[in-house]
Parts: C-alpha cells; structure tokens; sequence
C-alpha cells in the first residue's frame, strides 16, 4: 500500500476514529496520541486496504488507551475502566465530522484556541498550516496549541455533546475551523500545488450538513454562499503548469456558473432578513466579482463600502488588507498605498507574503515598476508556496522591464 494511499485513507477516517475514542476516554491529547500510533500500525502492517479501515484503527488505538491506562499507576479506576470499554468499530458510512467538531471546540477553551486545536486535532491541518492562517510563526502556534492541550487536560474536560445553550458559541467556532480549512485547500499555504480540492470540497460539504442542520442560521448560510462563489473560480485559477492566475486574468468562461448560481440564491434568501454578519458580506463581495462580465467591469464602488461594512463588523488586518485593494481601485492607488503602509507596521503584516504583494501590485497601477519588483520579490521571498513564489517573481521580473 502506498504513501498516498496511507495518506488519503488517513485524511478521511482519522476524524471518525478520533470522535470514537473521545466519546469514549475523553483526553484530547491521549486519544491524538493513540490515534497516531493506529496510524504508524496501520503503515507496518497493512499490505492492501481492509473491508473496514476506519474499524481497524479505532480497535487499534483502543487498545493503545487500554495499555498505556495500565501503565499509569496514578490513573483512577473509573478513568481505566472507561479506556477499558474497547469500541465497537464505527460503521464506515457514519460521518462523525460534523459532530467532532462541535465537540472539539469546547467554551473551556478561548474561541481562537478552540479554532486553533480543532483545525490540528479534526481537520488534520499542520502546526505550519495553522500558523499561516493565524499570522504567527510555527513555533508560536506549537506552543498555543500545547497549551490548549494543557488547559483542558488541567480543567478535566471531557468531550459530551454540547447541551442546546452552548450550541450558538460552538457554531461560531465551527463555522471560523470551516472557512479557514477551505481557504487552506484554495490557496496552500505551503507546497507544489496551490490547490487542495479535497479540502475545498469536505469544508463545503461539512457546510452544506450544518446549513441543514441549523436552516434559520444566515451565518451558516452566508458561509456556505461564500465557499461556492469562491470555489466557481477554481477552473481559471491556475494555467497548464499549474501556476497561479490572478483574478483580473481569470478566463471567466471557465467560472463555474452552476455555483455561482447557488451562491447567489442564499445570499438572496438571507441577506433581506438581517442583521448581517461577516460571511454573508464576503459573500456578497465574492458576489459582485463574480457576476461582473470582465475586471474592467467590476464594481469597486459597491465592494469598498461593502468592505467598509465587514470592518466594522469583523475588523481584522486581512478585511483591511483587502479593502486596501478596493479603495484604491475607486480612489486611485495612492489612497490604497496609504492603508498598506500601515499594515507594515503591524510585525504579523509585514512578514506576511500578501501585504507586499498587495502594496507592489498597489505601486505597480502607480507607475512606480522598481517600487513594485522591490515588493514583488520581497513577497515571493516570504511565501512557502511554489506557484506563488514563480508568479510573484515573474511579476517582479516583468515590473523590472
């Protein structure tokens, strides 16, 4: 059986084995520790797939509870006893997903380390992966998350499914882990490839069963909107080679429109019913991309004070790097200039790939080409992503000409 196998085998059971064992023991960190150890097993034995992939490694690490229960004297009985309870294997068409992830983002947690933990523990991101989303260095994050594992281990939590008050704060969290597993797929933060569709499609499937499950919640819903609008691009997003094609470049024939059709029909559906929060205005904003015939028809107007509108409801420095983008499409790009510059102050902003590629695209529409190859390097430099390190630096080639 190969790597890749091993790895897409992994991908797709490893929330399900890990929901089993919670349920069960409790101890986030033991049970990612003896899910881990199900999976190095699975790599030494298994020659071809089994009927039953997701059975084997719960029994698996089960059992790894069990033992390293018994090993530890200071354990009580009543937390041996239920390590003991060996689970049944979960039947392969169950998905716990959903589930699990409420259950991971616990309200003993702050909402960015209930986000951070359950994007490493469910979804399967890297410390790395998880880092770049958050603005932080690797080692940071590392250390964030050790200290989640701490601060529910230290709290006793155990994993029980959430009572119906808890539910509204658990959505939320769900719904940042979602967005930001889809972005992850969207744009790797690292890597050969700048897609992952089999992130893009579980974080919009995931989606999909929350908006079902909770019907009235525009957020969800707004969410959802966004990820398809998004996701319509993905045929024109990359060339033969794979390289990235930034938006005003897109081929828009190629734009799924089935999508974009979807998208659409929510945001019309949620967006009358108020108040509005921050997916559905990203959607809308994806909205007005995609229904514009070309760049040049873009309605800048309409998406400046529509992301005027996010940052007051979600500021953060990626809306206001973004709104950098669209004021100074409609103001002329010294009035964008001006809000990038104040970003680079921000230590997280200024070594961030995307803050110097906005601020050389930004010089290049002001007539400033050496500025912007300076800035078009300077981003390829800082990004762990191949195609987008070929294009920036064809870019910063082209800016020198």
């Amino acid at each position: 059986m190969s790597v890749r196998e091993l790895e897409d085998v992994w991908r797709r059971e490893s929330p399900h084995v890990l929901g089993a064992l919670l349920r069960r023991h409790g101890d986030l960190a033991d049970c990612e520790d003896a899910a881990q150890e199900a999976l190095e097993a699975a790599a030494r034995q298994w020659q071809e797939l089994p009927g039953n992939p997701r059975g084997w490694l719960i029994t698996v690490a089960s059992r790894r509870l069990i033992d390293r229960a018994r090993a530890d004297a200071a354990r009580a009985g009543r937390e041996l006893a239920v390590a003991s309870e060996e689970p049944s294997p979960v039947p392969p068409e169950r998905d716990d997903s959903l589930e699990l992830l409420l259950l991971c983002c616990h309200p003993a947690l702050s909402r960015p380390s209930q986000v951070a933990l359950t994007l490493r523990a469910v979804s399967g991101l890297s410390t790395a992966e998880i880092a770049a989303a958050f603005l932080v260095p690797e080692a940071t994050m590392g250390q964030r998350l050790s200290r989640a594992r701490a601060t529910l281990r230290e709290a006793g939590v155990r994993f029980e499914r959430p009572e119906p008050d808890d539910l509204p704060a658990r959505v939320a969290a769900v719904l940042d882990v979602l967005h930001l597993v889809f972005n992850e797929g969207y744009t790797r933060s690292a890597g050969r490839a700048l897609l992952d569709g089999e992130l893009t499609r579980e974080a919009i499937r995931l989606t999909r069963e929350l908006e079902r499950a909770l019907p009235d919640h525009d957020e969800v819903a707004g969410a959802l909107a966004l990820m398809l609008l998004t996701q319509a691009r993905e045929p024109a997003r990359t060339d033969a080679r794979g390289d990235l094609v930034p938006l005003a470049r897109q081929d828009r024939s190629r734009w799924r429109r089935d999508e974009i059709a979807q998208g659409v029909a929510i945001l019309e559906r949620v967006l009358p019913r108020g108040p509005v929060g921050r997916f559905q205005l990203q959607a809308a904003i994806a909205a007005v991309h995609a229904e514009a015939p070309d760049a040049a028809g873009t309605d800048w107007a309409q998406i400046r004070t529509l992301y005027d509108m996010l940052e007051r409801v979600a500021p953060g420095p990626a809306v206001t790097l973004n709104r950098a983008v669209a004021v100074a499409m409609e103001s002329g790009p010294a009035a964008g200039l001006t809000i990038v510059g104040g970003l680079l102050e921000d230590p997280r902003l200024a070594r961030h790939h995307r803050t110097h590629a906005v601020r050389a695209h930004l010089l290049e529409l002001a007539g400033d080409h050496a500025g912007a190859a300076d800035a078009f390097a300077r981003a390829a430099g800082l990004t762990a992503s191949l195609p987008e390190q070929r294009y920036l630096n064809r870019c910063a080639a082209e800016a020198r000409r």
